[in-house]
């Protein structure tokens, strides 16, 4: 575990790819698992942010029932800044450096276990979600922009303004440009590390109001270095 910040009250991590954060199937470990080891029964640990088992980044924890609760707070209002980095497959839809901003309605497909955009055609042409959405539909809003391109692939940054599961992935997959490594979305271009699948989306900077003392407070992940190899023009 790469331990980015560690006080009294909250513990923030860099949860590496292919380890689930929390509520992993029995006989699977997690971040949740570890910590709950590394800290001894009866210790509190209040899981506020979840990433995906595929996609790697800054992960934060509250270590008592108040910093979680605060934390939980300022993740529901959408007051913490997030910032994520990807790599992409095709052209991204916007030049080089130009910020945009997507505003889709998505919802959760319990079949598929996949993220829909309404308004996405599926294979044979037909609009998804027409009949599905309705009331578990919500908002999902984002501004991107690619920052470097090379050949197939291009960098792209990603600031979430809302936290819907598989937001980022749905939506860059609705707009051509899956993600590599991202299957489920339809990536063609694999990212594997040793014997699993990793999806090329990192949660790069976390930016909340510290739940103890109130200063604003950052931390930052490294890009992984499998990416730095595996696309080292990019970089």
């Amino acid at each position: 575990m790469k331990v980015l910040l560690d006080d009294s009250d909250i513990i923030v991590l860099d949860k590496p790819v292919g380890l689930a954060t929390a509520n992993s199937p029995r006989g699977e470990t997690s971040l949740y698992v570890e910590l709950v080891s590394r800290f001894g029964a009866g210790c509190f640990v209040g899981v506020v942010s979840r990433l995906d088992k595929p996609v790697s980044g800054v992960v934060v924890f509250g270590k008592n029932k108040s910093a979680a609760a605060s934390l939980a707070e300022q993740f529901r209002h959408r007051t913490v800044k997030k910032e994520y980095v990807a790599i992409i497959e095709k052209r991204f839809p916007s030049a080089l450096g130009e910020w945009v901003t997507w505003r889709d309605l998505i919802y959760w497909d319990d079949a598929s276990r996949r993220a829909v955009i309404e308004g996405a055609r599926g294979q044979h042409g037909t609009q998804a979600g027409s009949q599905k959405a309705g009331t578990n539909s919500g908002s999902a809003e984002t501004s991107a922009r690619v920052i470097k391109r090379a050949g197939e692939v291009s960098l792209v940054e990603l600031l979430p303004k809302t936290g819907r599961r598989h937001q980022l992935r749905a939506q860059l997959a609705f707009r051509g440009c899956p993600i590599v490594g991202d299957r489920m979305y339809g990536s063609r271009l694999p990212l594997s590390f040793g014997d699993g699948m990793a999806v090329a989306l990192h949660a790069q900077k976390l930016t909340f109001e510290h739940p103890k003392t109130g200063d604003e407070t950052t931390v930052e992940a490294e890009i992984p270095k499998l990416w730095k190899s595996r696309c080292a023009a990019l970089f």
